[in-house]
């Protein structure tokens, strides 16, 4: 009992490898209802996780953390499609005054690109592409309850974004597990990777922001 405890109390929340050899499969389900649903989720690594666990179920990357493809999938897609149901309900009753109690910057900044994807892209699209930006996809969850948008429309855009974004990472960890033998030894790099993928839609739309302000400043002198 000691030693399972003192093990949870050590595991890095940060690192997706670490999360999985520790709680395994509920482990993800919690971590993929807390990052969706729960503003205080927003640090927990969703991308790396998910494509991780597909690895892990290949049986080729780590013979002490072998996972159950079934069950990797089924936890996956519970934990994100509720969490993100959970996070609308909150913030349809909550309200703005939701966001306006956190102190965090990285929240107030997801809370903007959520809103921009909104406006640019509509509700369908935007609840769709969400999931797939960190941080976007924990704040827009709360903020479409918060804007009122309708229950059925979110309802079905979310479910539809989040089977893709879940099934879509753990099959290509899988995928990739099963193809590469001791695909272990690249673990490191290959999560890295994933990690600097899933940032590339905001490190785009920070450079979109910038031409843009750089663009209405010259035109304003």
């Amino acid at each position: 009992m000691a030693t399972s405890a003192s093990a949870a109390l050590a595991v890095n929340l940060l690192d997706a490898h670490s999360l999985l050899a520790t709680f395994g499969v509920i482990g993800i389900a919690v971590a993929m209802f807390a990052e969706t649903g729960l503003l205080v989720g927003f640090f927990l690594p969703g991308d790396s996780l998910l494509f991780t666990a597909g690895l892990l179920c290949a049986g080729t990357a780590d013979k002490g953390a072998h996972l159950s493809l079934p069950a990797v999938l089924a936890a996956s897609v519970i934990g994100a499609l509720a969490g993100a149901q959970c996070g609308y309900l909150i913030g349809r009753r909550a309200g703005p005054a939701l966001l306006a109690r956190s102190r965090s910057k990285k929240l107030h900044e997801g809370a903007a690109r959520a809103e921009e994807l909104l406006a640019k892209y509509g509700h369908a699209k935007a609840i769709v592409l969400a999931r797939f930006v960190p941080v976007v996809r924990t704040v827009l969850n709360p903020l479409a309850g918060v804007l009122n948008i309708p229950a059925r429309v979110f309802t079905f855009w979310q479910v539809a974004g989040g089977l893709l974004w879940t099934v879509g990472l753990v099959l290509a960890g899988y995928a990739l597990g099963s193809s590469i033998p001791s695909v272990d030894t690249y673990l490191l790099p290959i999560v890295g990777l994933i990690v600097a993928i899933s940032l590339l839609p905001v490190a785009i739309e920070l450079l979109r922001a910038r031409r843009s302000g750089k663009q209405q400043n010259g035109t304003a002198q």
